[in-house]
């Protein structure tokens, strides 16, 4: 809404500029009147709660391990997550420093269980290559 009153501001400028003090009157009236009787709209809209269907979640389950165990760990995690019926849509793998990889699973589906998911990091943990395990939730709009 503020680059809309810019623009027609802009224009009522330029209506005045042009020496058509009616159309320029008209303009501003138009523009006060807009933005008097549309702001009860505009702040209802954005009071309105957010629809969980229409927001996608992305769950990702993140292991760190040493390089040389970057196929046993990404097995491991493909392995323990579709046991848990949260078959991977993408894995990631990222080079970190000193010869470690991070592994990012992104799950399919828009919801998932923390408590499971909490079991399945748990069950990672106490695999000898994996030395870090976690889960997050992040949304799209």
């Amino acid at each position: 809404m503020p680059a809309a009153t810019l623009w027609c501001s802009a224009a009522v400028g330029a209506c005045a500029g042009a020496d058509l003090a009616f159309e320029a009157i008209a303009l501003t009236g138009f523009v006060l009147a807009g933005n008097t009787l549309l702001r009860p709209l505009v702040n209802a809209i954005n009071r309105a709660p957010i629809d969980e269907g229409a927001t996608e979640a992305i769950y990702e389950v993140r292991i760190t391990s040493r390089g040389e165990n970057l196929d046993q760990v990404r097995e491991l995690l493909r392995d323990q997550l579709e046991a848990a019926h949260y078959p991977p849509k993408d894995i990631e793998v990222t080079e970190r420093e000193q010869s470690e990889v991070e592994v990012v699973a992104v799950l399919v589906g828009t919801s998932a269980d923390p408590d499971e998911l909490d079991a399945v990091v748990s069950r990672l943990k106490a695999y000898a290559p994996v030395e870090t395990a976690s889960w997050s939730l992040r949304t799209t709009d």
